[in-house]
């Protein structure tokens, strides 16, 4: 743009700028052409007369890029915010790797090489472009950090959809992106399914047959679910009616934390009603590119909740990525389905819920906490609202800087990004955790984010359920 710089200073002030630059840089080194004697406004473009990829038939429907994949592979302009080494949760790969193909921004290349037909030349079945995304944590970080919100999570979706359609996929995307499908039969026989992953050798061979780490030890399915609890308990006919959303992981691995938002949601005043349908939001499909897959298990959730959308009753989550889910992936996968925009107008995170709510006055617990948030909480729903709910509970907490835990679900399962899941939480998670005072309590909403924390310091996290049901319920029982 030095070509226009004229338009802003007079002859004179664009002389005295080149004998400026003729005084300290003689030999015309530093930056030539770029702002005295400037090349042409119309050269070195990044995209030439001739450049017109075809445009591609996507699953995404892509609103902020006009519909356009190749608009969107082309959003980053190499500003390498991502290549910042903390401060931000994007973007934990390179933060890990410190490799620029690890970045947002060199992703972002990538993949517009690819449509480009540069050196890339096998377009969605590049092996390249595969290898450059394989260690994207679909974190989302990027899209609240980045300064053009690039999505690369989304893209990345979108790329293994294509990369795979036709192939088989590595064990590791059918033992943890169909988590769903397994839990649901686990639920039939959890006491086996633990055996299985547990057991003493039979369990090496499990992870071995699902491409997962050996230093991983898989969480243990619960006894009961937390429906089948639901299901038998009594429940108040009074009350302001919503329904509380029971993912996979809460349903299946942590009922305790169900049963808890339960309690203090009545004690609130409110009704929840609990769907006993088989519902997932697909999340663990998303970042693999399980998306034809997903998109069959986001219509079931539709058609339930639709009526309950319709009526003006709130969906309540207590996973941050199954409401990021709603709101994010939901609308871009079905943009001609109504139903969709308001089911993700209508969806909350527990905390953000409560805290909207006008007439909520949250009970008091003095205790100090360490608090970190998922990183798709961070990006799509913002901290503000639970940090406003725990300082109004009298919490003293400090909001970790700590960027992407790297579990970022089943990615630091994974036997070979194991190293980078934990490169990255060891970054600043782990460390403060263990530093924290023994009797502070450690919150975090997310599964993947408790399972890291488990592993890495052998400190079982809180949700923020359960920390408002110790505010609400043990005192009562100190009395």
């Amino acid at each position: 743009r030095a070509e226009l710089l004229p338009k802003m200073f007079s002859p004179r002030l664009m002389q005295a700028m080149r004998e400026f630059k003729a005084i300290w840089d003689p030999q015309w080194k530093m930056n030539p052409g770029k702002l005295v004697d400037p090349y042409p406004i119309t050269s070195n473009l990044r995209f030439g007369t001739d450049f017109r990829p075809s445009e591609p038939a996507t699953f995404y429907a892509y609103p902020e890029d006009h519909g356009s994949f190749v608009h969107a592979a082309k959003r980053c302009v190499g500003v390498g915010e991502c290549r910042r080494h903390g401060g931000t949760v994007m973007c934990p790969s390179y933060m890990a790797t410190w490799e620029e193909k690890h970045s947002t921004r060199g992703r972002a290349r990538m993949l517009f090489e690819m449509l480009h037909g540069g050196p890339l030349t096998d377009g969605w079945k590049s092996e390249h472009v595969r290898d450059a995304l394989d260690l994207c944590l679909a974190c989302k970080g990027c899209k609240r950090d980045c300064p053009v919100g690039v999505d690369m999570a989304t893209y990345k979706s979108e790329f293994m959809a294509h990369h795979y359609a036709g192939r088989l996929r590595p064990p590791p995307q059918y033992a943890m992106g169909l988590i769903h499908y397994w839990s649901r039969l686990a639920a039939k026989a959890p006491g086996l399914a633990n055996y299985l992953t547990h057991g003493a050798g039979i369990s090496r061979v499990a992870k071995f047959l699902g491409g997962i780490s050996q230093q991983r030890e898989l969480p243990p399915y619960a006894a009961h679910t937390f429906k089948q609890w639901f299901q038998v308990r009594p429940t108040a006919d009074a009350g302001k009616p919503l329904i509380l959303f029971a993912d996979t992981f809460n349903n299946h691995f942590r009922p305790e934390i169900g049963k808890a938002a339960v309690e203090v949601l009545e004690w609130a005043g409110y009704r929840p009603m609990v769907p006993q349908q088989a519902l997932c939001c697909a999340r663990p499909m998303y970042d693999i590119g399980m998306l034809k897959s997903a998109k069959r298990l986001l219509r079931a959730v539709m058609d339930t909740l639709e009526p309950y959308v319709q009526q003006g009753i709130p969906v309540v989550g207590l996973e941050p990525a199954c409401v990021a889910s709603f709101r994010d992936e939901l609308p871009k996968l079905f943009p001609h389905d109504p139903r969709a925009r308001r089911l993700a107008d209508h969806t909350f995170l527990f905390s953000e819920f409560l805290e909207k709510q006008a007439d909520f006055e949250p009970p008091k617990l003095q205790r100090k906490a360490v608090l970190h948030a998922h990183c798709h909480h961070y990006a799509i729903i913002g901290t503000d609202t639970e940090t406003h709910l725990l300082s109004r509970m009298e919490l003293d907490f400090e909001l970790l800087k700590s960027g992407c835990c790297g579990m970022a679900g089943a990615f630091g399962f994974e036997e070979d990004h194991y190293d980078v899941s934990m490169n990255a939480a060891e970054r600043v998670l782990l460390p403060a955790v263990r530093r924290a005072p023994e009797d502070a309590l450690i919150v975090t909403n997310g599964f993947s984010c408790a399972e890291q924390i488990r592993a890495g310091t052998g400190v079982r996290p809180l949700h923020v359920a359960e920390v408002l049901h110790e505010a609400v319920f043990r005192p009562q029982r100190r009395s």
